[in-house]
């Protein structure tokens, strides 16, 4: 597995935007994929975004036209910015990096929409 470390969530008002990114600290090489899920209290973890070695890009319908995913390859880090944020955007974002058949998970960073 690749170490991920997460920053940049937090307390965001609705409507507010944060920025979260995600540090590979391992060698990255090959089809890869990299992205974001995200765990609500009670529900299910769910796909929020990820990009591919190709930089193609997969969202979540929720997310569509609010969130961006990004990378900068030569950092190894992976980017969400979301923008026009919701209560229902609440949840422990986790950063996660698909590569060789294996599973590589961040430890999670908590973001809060609530006025």
């Amino acid at each position: 597995q690749v170490p991920l470390v997460e920053s940049g969530g937090g307390l965001v008002q609705p409507g507010g935007s944060l920025r979260l990114s995600c540090a590979a600290s391992g060698s990255i090489f090959g089809f890869y994929l990299m992205g974001w899920y995200r765990q609500a209290p009670g529900k299910e973890r769910e796909l929020v975004a990820n990009i591919n070695s190709r930089a193609t890009t997969i969202y979540a319908d929720s997310v569509k036209g609010r969130f961006t995913i990004s990378r900068d390859y030569a950092k190894n880090t992976v980017y969400l910015q979301m923008n026009s944020l919701k209560p229902e955007d609440t949840a422990v974002y986790y950063c996660n990096l698909k590569m060789g058949g294996r599973d590589s998970w961040g430890q999670g960073t908590q973001v809060t929409v609530s006025s």
